[in-house]
């Protein structure tokens, strides 16, 4: 079993940085993608970004292209979520997932992915 821990999160202002974090540890198979969802408040939890195994294919939902950046080093088991010019409207639990059979038609399918982490919560303040 796959256990997934993220951490990073915390309190910002708008256009500040951070840098969400995530391990998995436990049985890992080959190939497996990686990836964010988040939920806002009184919000549906939504895609966010997804890297595949290799680190060449990336994926970004419209509201965060150009100022977040996924990547991945495959020797921690880790993938990281570089997030730039935060808005307020980014306020959310984000919760970092992983899968061996998602595709790229399904990276932004919620039901796609079957492992999931706890959440770490990022607020940005007006």
């Amino acid at each position: 079993q796959v256990q997934l821990v993220e951490s990073g999160g915390g309190l910002v202002q708008a256009g500040d940085s951070l840098r969400l974090s995530c391990a998995a540890s436990g049985r890992t198979y080959n190939d497996y993608s990686m990836g964010w969802f988040r939920q806002g408040p009184g919000k549906e939890r939504e895609f966010v970004a997804a890297i595949t195994w290799s680190g060449k294919s990336k994926y970004y939902a419209d509201s965060v292209k150009g100022r977040f950046t996924i990547s991945r080093v495959n020797a921690k088991s880790k993938v990281y979520l570089q997030m730039n010019s935060l808005k307020p409207e980014d306020t959310a639990v984000y919760y970092c997932v992983v899968d061996s059979f998602v595709t790229a038609q399904t990276m932004d399918v919620r039901r796609a992915w079957n492992i999931w982490g706890q959440g770490t919560q990022v607020t940005v303040s007006s």
